[in-house]
């Protein structure tokens, strides 16, 4: 009997359910987008702010630690100390070690100009070719790095070609100032002799690197007599945004329980990449760039509490949906209903064979809904972030629990329609 009402209600109020199945299929599809969204959005927005820059400085434990990530060696160093150019792929054996995403190296130095002046030249990596003992191939340096920067004229340094040993790029304002172009060829003087590069592109950073010169790492060691050395290592991290725990533990590691210890040293923290680094190789600090690191924390919050208030507000649309629907279904079939009351049908059963029609069509629309929503993440993925959005199974039942508590919320109106409703008012048309 209950299958026969329900098999009648689907087939007579068809248009009904079909708009019913609709609105669920909306809600549906926008949480599981936002949802899948928001839980791979970490990763996604942590990668995107991986252009604008590193969020750890890697520098000798008695340095001069700067806090500026984009004034880090301004001026000579306070110490003689020196990081050694071959710990940089230890970089990569911590136990974050795919966290790290790129990484180089800086020295820094001062030189004389042709015209007598002199100028900063730094000393880097532009995509140095790595191969790690783990087998894996990494191209690292400042073309990533500093992916920003406009190239006026010419190109970047490509160290994979031997032509650009002797080679170096130019800020624009330093090229302006003395008339530089590119394929000039100039004299640079430095503590330990000179040397004849050749000027391969200017670059506009829009900032003091502007008035600077940027050159491969082993020319600068050359000019300062200091092979196989560099002063500073910026290292570029995918980090998980700070927590109480995080902030302990950046305090004072050895304060931590041994519990809480082992959380922090296995979550991505900032500050645990920090101290890995340390350990990994000695006689360094590494220290995050708070400025970077405490803004992708903070967007990615943003970000979270945007996606949760979408999703929310879309459910909040559809309960209201299902309860007009399923009221004005409620009383398009009151004399039905009134008529059942009538021959002795319980308010309970009259509610459940309701209740089963309806989460029947929340069934099929959630369905529908699902595949929709996981469709929509895909499109977000590939527009903003120009990558696939995971499936995360843990949204299936998330997105079933609140589609079911949206339904029953939609259709609390018409089951207290059906609760008041009597037989004698509706039959005799006392309404």
């Amino acid at each position: 009997m209950l299958f026969k009402m329900i098999r009648g209600v689907l087939r007579h109020q068809w248009s009904k359910m079909v708009l019913i199945a609709f609105t669920i299929a909306l809600g549906a599809s926008l949480a599981t987008g936002m949802l899948n969204v928001m839980f791979d959005v970490g990763d996604k927005v942590n990668q995107e702010l991986k252009t604008y820059g590193a969020n750890i400085v890697v520098k000798p434990k008695d340095s001069s630690l700067l806090t500026d990530i984009y004034d880090v060696g301004e001026g000579e160093q306070l110490s003689s100390s020196y990081l050694n150019e071959e710990d940089l792929p230890k970089l990569k054996t911590i136990f974050w070690a795919f966290n790290i995403v790129d990484f180089t190296p800086f020295l820094n130095a001062s030189v004389t100009l042709p015209d007598g002046s002199s100028a900063k030249i730094v000393g880097t990596w532009f995509n140095h070719h790595l191969s790690l003992p783990t087998g894996e191939e990494l191209d690292a340096g400042v073309v990533s790095m500093r992916s920003w920067w406009d190239i006026t004229a010419g190109a970047w340094l490509d160290e994979k070609e031997t032509s650009t040993a002797s080679s170096v790029m130019a800020g624009t304002l330093l090229a302006e100032q003395e008339g530089w172009a590119v394929g000039d060829e100039i004299t640079l003087t430095g503590p330990a002799g000179e040397q004849q590069v050749t000027i391969a592109g200017i670059y506009d950073a829009g900032g003091d690197e502007d008035l600077q010169i940027f050159a491969p790492l082993d020319l600068v060691q050359a000019l300062t007599d200091r092979e196989g050395k560099v002063e500073s290592i910026e290292v570029s991290a995918l980090t998980t945004p700070d927590n109480e725990l995080a902030k302990r533990a950046a305090r004072n590691p050895a304060a931590l329980t041994s519990r809480d210890y082992e959380t922090w040293y296995c979550t991505a923290y900032v500050s645990a990449i920090c101290y890995q680094i340390q350990e990994a190789i000695p006689n360094t600090s590494a220290m995050a760039v708070r400025q970077v690191a405490e803004s992708e924390g903070a967007i990615l919050d943003k970000t979270q509490l945007l996606m949760i208030l979408i999703t929310a507000l879309s459910l909040l649309g559809s309960a209201l949906g299902i309860s007009n629907l399923v009221t004005a279904s409620v009383m398009e079939r009151s004399k039905e209903i009134g008529l059942l009351k009538a021959i002795g049908a319980r308010d309970r059963s009259i509610t459940g064979v309701i209740m089963a029609e309806i989460l029947i069509t929340a069934l099929i629309g959630s369905v529908l809904g699902y595949f929709l929503g996981f469709g929509f993440a895909q499109l977000i993925g590939h527009t903003v972030f120009g990558s696939a959005i995971e499936m995360k199974l843990i949204v299936i039942p998330v997105v079933a629990g609140l589609i079911a508590l949206v339904t029953l919320a939609g259709s609390l109106p018409a089951i207290r329609m059906v609760l008041r409703l009597r037989p004698a008012e509706v039959l005799h048309g006392g309404q």
